[in-house]
């Protein structure tokens, strides 16, 4: 620019004099470009530097002003859709979760530094077991907890993950023999344990969408639950540890409604353990359910009766009265634990529900305090039909787990299912699932949901006008517009065969889903011609003593009282 400068400067100087002007300026600057390199400095050389200057600021900023701003062929937006192969070469390693026919996502968090969970959602017939569920639990690569509605996985894939040296645990509430045993009670460490376990039964057990108008049903309910799974944890052995001791204890809690001064058997037992240990919180939990008055005792005693109804059942009591699932090690050594579910009925499901709980917090605890980072297996969870049991914390749990060296594949029918289930917090389920998979269905607020997921995309468009007459006319305009990359009815009308596949900071893709008949491992599994695989459920006898409260009579404490006067 000052070489410029100082031609003009100099081009000015040499144009001066009678036959002066613009011609002889354009002549005298014609030929100060033949020699470009003899520039000497005149009087307007200052001059001219500072105009050439001041006239290149004023252009940068027209220019800045007129582009600045400006993204050629993106001002509606920039969505486009990525190659399958593309999103690949991002993501996969040499172990991984199969997403669709050709895209993978590597187990190494540290190298591609997403999470590993997966937010799936199919409708009825989308192939969310056969083309998700199955091929990542044939894949082998992780340690599994899998719910199973109707046993289909378990019966297909157990065999092929015994063969590879996995210790297969099922909680079956299909078939309650063919069930291994689960006590809650085993996961006990405190007393601060024992209060987590009540309020999740009680989240667990309580109906779905159900809103009560007064709070103090269930508070009173959970302080006697408190009080009795408290005493248990800390008075009994462990052989009573279980709940269908805790059912037998609620029929020595009696209440007669005549009689506000009437003492039962657990009245009995718990002034017994008072005497010992004043500052038992199961007495005090005790305390605060026994402030009620008599015909409210009995609602209260009546309506948490009813609450743990199926633990009154044989086959409950059998899988519940002893442990075989031995939560502490899902982290440790090769295995997989299935929670087979009916699709039909959710009385049991809670079970389930406690199950999840307790597994996540026995693999928080070993992974904080045991390996003080990440556990040493990957545990996986495949949360299939994820709606027909509330998981209690489950949202913030999904947010933290991935330092623990855990993740879940959320796997739903459609978006309003979380909405129903978590409400304002719904969107924490999407927001901590880096990869979000999408199988087709036809609910309409998912095919919205995808729809903005996949962005908006910016087109050419061209319209044409015609006017008819004398004087007719005809037009032909081009202009830039924003169109979804798909619209919600489009995102309907997806091919069965085709999947979205959505990871974090990549663009989406539309790719095949994938085939369970093309894995591998295939032959091992029924689908394949393999046979099925049968678990056997490892029965313990129920326990037929004396409980340790049952001493604690009426009658004997006044025998007692009376011998000693």
């Amino acid at each position: 620019m000052v070489w410029a400068a100082l031609l003009i400067a100099q081009s000015l100087e040499s144009s001066q004099g009678p036959a002066g002007g613009l011609p002889a300026l354009i002549a005298s600057l014609t030929a100060a470009l033949q020699n470009p390199l003899e520039v000497r400095w005149t009087d307007k050389s200052l001059l001219s530097i500072l105009s050439c200057t001041g006239v290149y600021i004023m252009a940068l900023a027209l220019w800045g002003a007129e582009h600045g701003r400006r993204r050629e062929g993106a001002e509606h937006g920039s969505a486009a859709w990525a190659s399958p192969r593309q999103v690949n070469a991002m993501f996969a390693q040499k172990e991984n979760k199969i997403l669709t026919r050709n895209v993978r996502l590597g187990l190494d968090t540290h190298k591609h530094r997403r999470s590993l969970n997966v937010l799936v959602i199919g409708g009825s017939g989308a192939a969310k077991t056969r083309s998700y569920v199955k091929p990542n639990i044939l894949e082998a690569n992780t340690n599994y907890v899998v719910t199973d509605p109707k046993q289909e996985v378990l019966t297909a894939t157990g065999g092929w993950l015994k063969q590879n040296g996995y210790e297969i645990r099922v909680l079956n509430l299909v078939n309650l023999e063919q069930s291994d045993g689960y006590n809650p009670f085993r996961y006990l460490r405190d007393e601060k344990d024992a209060l987590k376990l009540v309020n999740n039964l009680i989240q667990a057990t309580t109906p779905k969408g159900s809103h009560e108008s007064d709070p103090f049903w269930t508070k009173a309910e959970t302080a006697l639950l408190q009080a009795i799974i408290l005493m248990l944890f800390q008075e009994a052995p462990e052989y009573e540890q279980n709940f269908s001791m805790v059912m037998r204890v609620l029929e020595y809690a009696e209440v007669k409604e005549e009689d506000e001064e009437y003492i039962s058997p657990l009245d009995l037992l718990f002034q017994a353990i008072e005497q010992d240990r004043p500052d038992s919180v199961a007495v005090r939990q005790y305390k605060v359910f026994k402030m009620a008055a008599g015909k409210t005792s009995k609602s209260i005693l009546v309506s948490t009766a009813v609450r743990l109804a199926p633990f009154n059942l044989p086959q409950i009591k059998a899988i519940t009265d002893h442990d075989d699932m031995d939560l502490y090690t899902l982290g440790e050594k090769k295995c997989a634990l299935y929670a087979v579910i009916p699709d039909n009925d959710t009385s049991f499901n809670f079970l389930v529900s406690l199950l999840y709980a307790q597994a996540f917090q026995a693999l928080y605890y070993s992974a904080d305090q045991i390996h003080h980072g990440a556990l040493s297996r990957h545990v996986h969870f495949v949360l299939d039909e994820f709606a027909a049991m509330p998981l209690p914390g489950f949202t913030r749990e999904l947010a933290t787990m991935r330092s623990r060296n855990i993740s879940a594949s959320t796997i739903i029918q459609n978006m309003a299912q979380i909405k129903e289930l978590y409400k304002d917090s719904w969107e924490t389920i999407p927001g901590n699932s880096d990869t979000i998979l999408y199988l087709g269905g036809n609910e309409a607020s998912t095919h919205k949901y995808i729809s903005e997921a996949l962005g908006k995309a910016t087109i050419d468009t061209r319209t044409h006008g015609q006017t008819k007459g004398r004087s007719g006319s005809y037009s032909t305009n081009f202009q830039m517009s924003g169109r979804e990359l798909l619209t919600p009815d489009e995102v309907r009308g997806l091919d069965n065969r085709y999947a979205i596949l959505f990871i974090r900071g990549a663009r989406p893709v539309m790719d095949l889903k994938y085939e369970l008949t093309q894995h591998p491992a295939i032959r091992h599994t029924v689908d394949g011609g393999g046979p099925p695989y049968i678990h056997k459920g490892k029965q313990a006898p129920a326990f037929t003593g004396t409980p340790l409260f049952q001493a604690f009579s009426a009658e004997e404490l006044n025998e007692s009282e009376e011998n000693a006067a």
